[in-house]
């Protein structure tokens, strides 16, 4: 008995060592070659009227809340909708749960596996027959986790796990924008089409009043013609546009999964999107550190450097057991009787000597897939550096382009209104009319282009800042269980 227990308390200490090994190396600083801040005059934080107070100004952009971001009721629905109904970002959440059942079957190679088993054997031939009967509880090739082996393996299946959760955050963060720019696109569209079919009325009547004159003799041929012209233009303008609006339409419907109900549509018009016009004041270039895709590449990292250790422990000998105690008889009737218990320890030693090179590549591969996974965490860096630069150069300038786009909308349409004027007293042809109508109209379809890059760039800035994977402001991210 003391035997026994002596042996016990050994595989014990054995079981609590086994583990404490790592062979994983320093994880390499990531050196991505950007600077500090973005490479603009800093930009304060506006609020428009009934938007969120000064105190969301204050947070950074990551933390704003879509319901917080977005102004119009409509919008923040057909995003929910979304969330709740695509497919794609239901595939990401279903890759979540994959990854974490995939970590907890690694996770269980680091703990003995023990089952009941129950087992005749029957032997026969040129010799008498017997037979056999054992039942009993065993130990199933456990390995003593000595140099880290197995732990540094469920390291590496956490990492990508954690991986795949902000893989799936930032699909989120996508598909909100793209909801946004999908939903901006339709109301773009649906004022484009608006214009259109006011210039294709303002046209016809023109066309109405002219082919009179024409008849007259007040009006040449070539000017008929010429008002003509810009009718079929209007009306293929009109035409298009139809077929745009039910595309963009149709691609919001793919979007947030579900047919979407008409009130949740968008006006025809470009309005504000959000009230917060630009980041917080203040804001540096470390907060791209809080992006999903930036934090998925750094778990990629940390899972590499961590099968690098799996790698480099494989070159060291590996120790597993098996056991099981139970009955064993010669009869089945006899198998629990007194004297027919029985036990069994086998201890199993395995020292690499000669592999034709395959440990050492494998640890060429692992070290070669950590390389490759720090390039892509610095290149993820620069990405995210690049869009949140290019979306504040633009800030500004679409800002200026919006209200300079507006000023000459103001003064075709003061112009549009003299040369109709003076072509209706007689003063000028109605080439000079048809110009200022043509400029009207074009400056118009420019303010809504104008329009509709603007928000869609706010909506940019807010994604790739990594905000869009929080519903409100308040909400914390809580941890989730493995």
């Amino acid at each position: 008995m003391h035997r026994h227990a002596s042996l016990a308390l050994a595989l014990a200490a054995v079981l609590a060592a086994s583990g404490c090994a790592t062979l994983v190396p320093a994880t390499p600083q990531a050196q991505a070659g950007i600077p500090a801040a973005w490479p603009m005059p800093e930009v304060t934080a506006a609020v428009d009227a009934g938007a969120a107070g000064a105190a969301q100004d204050a947070a950074a952009m990551a933390d704003v809340g879509w319901r917080d971001f977005f102004a119009d009721p409509r919008l923040e629905e057909v995003v929910a909708l979304a969330l709740d109904n695509n497919r794609d970002l239901r595939v990401a959440i279903l890759n979540v749960e994959r990854a974490r059942a995939q970590y907890r079957i690694q996770r269980a190679d680091r703990l003995p596996s023990i089952g009941a088993e129950a087992m005749m054997e029957r032997v026969g031939g040129d010799i008498p027959a017997s037979e056999q009967y054992t039942a009993g509880i065993g130990l199933a090739a456990f390995e003593l986790d000595l140099f880290g082996r197995v732990r540094n393996l469920g390291q590496a299946a956490l990492q990508q796990y954690l991986a795949t959760e902000e893989a799936q955050r930032a699909a989120q963060l996508s598909l909100v924008a793209e909801v946004a720019g999908g939903w901006l696109a339709l109301a773009a569209d649906q004022e484009q089409l608006r214009l259109s079919q006011a210039a294709l009325d303002t046209y016809r009547q023109t066309l109405e009043l002219s082919t009179k004159r024409h008849e007259l003799g007040a009006t040449s041929a070539l000017e008929l013609e010429q008002v003509r012209t810009q009718v079929a233009s209007a009306r293929a303008d009109v035409e298009r546009l139809t077929g745009q609006v039910a595309r963009d339409r149709n691609a919001l419907d793919l979007l947030v999964g579900t047919q979407l109900d008409a009130s949740l549509l968008p006006d025809a018009s470009v309005g504000p999107v959000t009230g917060l016009a630009a980041v917080p004041a203040g804001l540096d270039a470390r907060v791209l550190l809080r992006r999903p895709d930036v934090i998925a590449a750094e778990h990629r990292l940390q899972a590499a450097s961590a099968n690098i250790g799996a790698a480099r422990a494989a070159f060291f000998p590996s120790i597993t057991l098996t056991g099981s105690i139970g009955s064993a008889s010669d009869e089945l009737s006899g198998l629990f009787d007194g004297g027919t218990r029985a036990w069994s320890f086998i201890p199993r030693l395995n020292l690499p000597i000669f592999q034709g090179g395959r440990l050492k590549a494998a640890l060429g591969m692992a070290t070669a897939d950590r390389d490759i996974a720090l390039a892509q965490y610095e290149r993820a860096i620069q990405a995210g550096f690049r869009e949140v630069a290019d979306a504040l150069a633009l800030s500004e300038s679409l800002a200026r382009q919006v209200q300079a786009q507006q000023e000459l909308v103001e003064a075709a349409t003061r112009a549009e209104s003299l040369a109709r004027a003076r072509f209706e007293a007689g003063f000028d042809s109605y080439l000079s009319q048809l110009d200022a109508q043509r400029t009207l109209y074009g400056a118009q379809q420019a303010l809504v282009a104008t329009r509709l890059a603007e928000q869609a760039n706010r909506v940019t800035l807010y994604r790739v800042l990594g905000g869009g994977w929080r519903e409100d402001s308040a909400a914390v991210a809580g941890v989730a269980r493995i």
